[in-house]
């Protein structure tokens, strides 16, 4: 009964998830309602609300959900040193362009320095477990996060470019800081 249980959970979730996702191609979040939502999925809104609190807790419960996801998908992400920072850069670009798609949905117009912030926050944590005694280095805290957010950032102001260019660059770039990593 609780593999039931959970799986209507996560069934339930995964629809209120698609459905806000489909919405915000139309509209921003403050124009959400769980009414309009849940008619969407075809739920109750007191289902709704066992789950979320709000829209806004839906909305910052996918975001984790996609920066995890990134952060996730790096492979072999604890093997990776201030040494091969630009093979680390490689596997972080690509792991963000492997959810381009929710990402422009979910993190579009103002939206956009919320995803860096959680991105920055989230990748120090994992190299903070791994280096601790650079978490209260300062010089290592604003390197790290110039090199998280200006990939996010590069990435936005260059939409045009191809994966391949994009990330042989933003590769380029880290190895020229390399040295003060």
């Amino acid at each position: 009964m609780s593999k039931n249980m959970d799986r209507r959970v996560r069934k339930t979730r995964a629809q209120l998830r698609q459905g806000l996702a489909e919405l915000l191609k139309e509209k921003s979040l403050k124009e959400i309602t769980v009414k309009e939502l849940v008619e969407k999925v075809d739920i109750n809104r007191s289902t709704f609300y066992l789950h979320y609190a709000d829209i806004y807790d839906l909305s910052e419960s996918i975001e984790k959900e996609t920066v995890m996801s990134i952060i996730n998908s790096i492979e072999h992400l604890k093997d990776y040193t201030f040494e091969n920072s630009d093979a680390f850069t490689r596997a972080l670009c690509l792991a963000f362009l492997s959810q381009i798609s929710l990402i422009k949905i979910l993190f579009s117009g103002k939206e956009q320095n919320h995803l860096a912030n959680q991105l920055d926050r989230e990748l120090k944590k994992v190299i903070f477990r791994k280096y601790p005694e650079y978490k209260n280095d300062i010089e290592k805290n604003i390197l790290l996060s110039y090199c998280i957010q200006g990939t996010y950032h590069a990435y936005l102001s260059n939409p045009e470019a191809d994966t391949e260019t994009f990330v042989r660059t933003i590769e380029k770039i880290v190895k020229c800081l390399q040295p003060m990593l």
